[in-house]
């Protein structure tokens, strides 16, 4: 697997976003929910976006498939010494493998080494696996800041 830094309007992103998209509708409806952000909030030195990349998908890769974009997210400015964490996916094929954490600590690192002191998230109610996977990593719950009051807010210091 190679983590790739991008911007969210590199190729490599569109299918974790069409997948992302996809996880939304099913567990929660029609929505609008990846339309809600703007690429540049995701562009160094304020944000970041990473994406794991399986370089050989299918067949070891003899079936000339090119990389496969396989997990991934971002974080982008929220308030003053605070990041958030957004548009953590997986691709079902290859969860239960410990990828999101992967993504996930290395934003954590970078988020600390860019200045943020703190960083928070959101996720829905209808996804207890990241929700057992941000406890998991010591996050703590908050009051719910976006634009969902039923979603499942945390936070943890960076520093």
């Amino acid at each position: 697997m190679e983590l790739r830094r991008v911007r969210l309007t590199d190729p490599l992103t569109a299918p974790l976003l069409a997948g992302l998209d996809e996880e939304y509708r099913v567990r929660y409806g029609p929505n609008d929910e990846i339309l809600q952000t703007e690429e540049a909030e995701f562009d160094p030195p304020v944000g970041l976006f990473l994406v794991l990349v399986d370089p050989l998908p299918g067949a070891g890769g003899r079936d000339g498939r090119s990389p496969m974009t396989v997990a991934g997210g971002g974080y982008r400015p929220h308030d003053e010494g605070t990041c958030e964490v957004k548009r953590m996916w997986t691709h079902p094929a290859y969860r239960r493998r410990g990828l999101a954490v992967q993504v996930l600590a290395l934003l954590e690192k970078e988020a600390a080494a860019t200045g943020y002191r703190r960083l928070v998230l959101e996720t829905g109610p209808r996804q207890p696996e990241a929700e057992a996977m941000y406890v998991g990593r010591g996050y703590r719950r908050i009051a719910p800041f976006g634009r969902y009051e039923e979603a499942r807010a945390f936070a943890v210091d960076l520093l």
